[in-house]
């Protein structure tokens, strides 16, 4: 009887197995066979079929789930085989691990060593703060522990677990989406970790072994993804990269073949006899836009098209850039100018400015035009300007040489090149306070040509010999004109007027000592000349013109004593021999107060009301001291000896 009770139980337990009953079923079936008051033996077989039921029935479901684990698992490799890009399978990764394990949410979080931070790449499922972007501390919560020691790290509550080095920032991250347990799997490539990926229950859960080892599945099969996806987006961006270049040398080679032609056309027509208007007018043909070209004088040789027109200065600027330079250059409104040039001797300057899709080589255009250009100027009379050129500067070097060839061979040499130099020259030193010595060549190059004068540019200084009879207005012109031109000051001498070759070399010592002295006294980036440094100047000078420093002092007041019989003069070293009072200067002379007063109001008539500043007052005592000591030696001459006057007498 007992062994069919048992047998019946037996097949009851099977049959629960076999419709996947819940376990309270099984429960039951102990339940009742105690209600009807079995006990004992028969009873401990019944109890020993439940378990063995249970067990049976839990590890049935143990292998279900872990079969649809395992089937999710190959669904999501399969999905994460397809080419994505890395942002959209870090979507898809973060989204199958969430439903994977049926978790709240999941994220993926990338280190970056050299900020010294944490930050989330991804996340999906998240309500609050955590968000794509947000930095967490490094050296911190559990992904740190996940990327110190590559292997799974979880916890079922994370805010308790005191094993977590805990930081104040990720804490309220975690309060704040209302998170508890939480594991983290890495992302590897090669054995290397990269990231972490995350699942979060807002529940307190323990994870159970295979949900672990399903995570760590998938993060061995999205750390591969990953990589494959890095490497692709790298092998896209290269593929990028290569047509762009491809396509900027396939334009390239097409605008140099392009380039090539026009060289070519230019140089052809040149040399078969065309000019520079015709040379413009086929350059604008081909490209549009515009061009003319300048002289070195700065006159315009030829312009095609409609060039907007230039002041004076801003040419002369343009054409010291590009000459100094030696090559093309381009102006603030697009405009390019180039020199055209023989050698080291300029012919002049182009200004190019052209809409064609050459204009992205505009440096190069330029330069080809600007050769084209040169060469009818050279067939023409560019040979004659050279050659000129170098007589021109080759003059000036032996009129400065010490020593001179004799003066009748240079006046004569000057004459051939239509200088005078029996007619007052000025002699110009220009030295620029800054680099700017290529500018400054061929600005003096261009203005000597402009004032019919002769030019040498050496050591930074530029020498200038110009037509004219007052050094201290050529001094100045030359400020003013330069000085704007290369944007910084420039200090500026002159001497003269020279009248023969002798005094040119003279001249310029002059004006190299005045250069001096005006760098002593602190005068830089001003302009004078020997003359107008008063004093100075008598100092300065190789022939100490006294004569002319006295006359341009007091010249006035001697003048006036000679014609009228006055003595203007001698009232005015009275007057500063007794310490500028004209009582005691009318004392001396014995003559009224009011006579000495009236004579100061004529003096002050002949040299002007300022005659008594200090400086002005300096320079006129030194005058007539001069005058005494001149008019005294000159007495002394006149006077003959003992023998000579009895001659004389006899």
């Amino acid at each position: 009887m007992l062994q069919g009770r048992t047998e019946a139980a037996a097949f009851s337990v099977l049959e629960y197995l076999a419709s996947e009953a819940p376990a309270q079923q099984f429960e039951d079936l102990v339940e009742e066979a105690r209600l009807r008051g079995t006990t004992g033996e028969e009873l401990e077989r019944l109890e020993r079929l439940k378990q063995l039921g249970l067990s049976i029935r839990s590890q049935s479901k143990r292998r279900q789930q872990r079969e649809a684990g395992l089937s999710a698992l190959v669904d999501t490799a399969r999905d994460l085989a397809m080419p994505y890009d890395l942002d959209t399978l870090l979507k898809v990764i973060t989204r199958r691990a969430r439903l994977l394990l049926g978790v709240d949410m999941s994220y993926i979080s990338f280190p970056d060593a050299q900020q010294g931070y944490i930050y989330v790449r991804t996340s999906d499922g998240h309500t609050s703060t955590l968000s794509v972007g947000l930095r967490l501390p490094d050296g911190a919560g559990l992904g740190s522990s996940v990327l110190a020691n590559p292997a799974p790290f979880w916890t079922p509550d994370y805010l308790s677990d005191e094993r977590i080095a805990h930081n104040q920032a990720i804490d309220e991250t975690v309060r704040a989406e209302g998170l508890h347990a939480i594991m983290g799997v890495p992302l590897s490539h090669r054995n290397h970790p990269f990231g972490v990926l995350y699942v979060a229950d807002r529940n307190v859960r323990h994870f159970t072994t295979d949900e672990i080892a399903l995570m760590s599945s998938l993060g061995d099969l999205a750390g591969v993804a990953i990589e494959k996806a890095q490497l692709l987006d790298q092998t896209s961006a290269t593929v990028t990269d290569l047509e762009q270049h491809t396509t900027e040398a396939e334009v390239g080679l097409r605008l140099a073949t392009e380039l090539s032609e026009l060289h070519t056309r230019l140089i052809d027509l040149a040399l078969s006899g065309g000019d520079p208007h015709s040379l413009t007018r086929e350059v604008c043909k081909r490209l549009g836009g515009a061009i003319r070209v300048y002289a070195a004088d700065g006159t315009v040789l030829t312009s095609a098209s409609d060039m907007p027109e230039r002041d004076e200065n801003s040419v002369v600027l343009a054409a010291m850039d590009a000459h100094a330079t030696r090559g093309p250059v381009r102006l603030a409104d697009g405009t390019w100018a180039a020199p055209v040039s023989a050698g080291t001797v300029g012919l002049g300057t182009l200004f190019l400015r052209t809409d064609s899709p050459l204009a992205d080589r505009g440096e190069q255009l330029t330069r080809v035009v600007a050769q084209a250009v040169a060469i009818p100027l050279l067939l023409e009379n560019s040979r004659t300007a050279i050659a000129v050129g170098h007589v021109r500067d080759e003059l000036l070097d032996e009129l400065l040489a010490n020593p001179q060839r004799p003066p009748q061979q240079l006046m004569l040499r000057a004459r051939r090149l239509g200088i005078d130099l029996g007619k007052p020259h000025v002699v110009v030193v220009a030295r620029p306070e800054g680099e700017a010595q290529g500018k400054v060549a061929t600005w003096a190059s261009l203005y000597a040509h402009r004032m019919s004068g002769l030019k040498r540019v050496q050591d930074g200084l530029a020498v200038l010999l110009l037509p004219g009879t007052d050094p201290s207005a050529a001094a100045r012109a030359v400020t003013e004109e330069l000085t704007p031109l290369l944007g910084h000051p420039v200090t500026v001498s002159a001497a003269g007027p020279a009248l023969d070759p002798t005094s040119v070399f003279h001249g310029h010592q002059e004006a190299l000592r005045c250069l001096d002295a005006m760098t002593a006294l602190g005068a830089t980036g001003r302009s004078a000349s020997a003359r107008e440094l008063g004093f100075f100047g008598v100092l300065l000078a190789d022939n100490h013109d006294v004569d002319g420093f006295v006359d341009s002092t007091i010249g006035p007041v001697l003048d006036y004593d000679q014609q009228r019989f006055t003595e203007l003069a001698r009232t005015l070293n009275a007057y500063f021999e007794t310490g500028n009072s004209p009582t005691y200067a009318a004392q001396k002379l014995h003559v009224h107060t009011n006579t000495v007063a009236r004579r100061l109001e004529r003096i002050s008539e002949l040299l002007g009301p300022d005659w008594q500043k200090p400086e002005r007052a300096f320079e006129i005592q030194l005058a007539l001291r001069l005058s005494r000591i001149r008019q005294v030696l000159l007495d002394r001459r006149e006077v003959p000896d003992d023998g000579a006057a009895g001659e004389h007498r006899v």
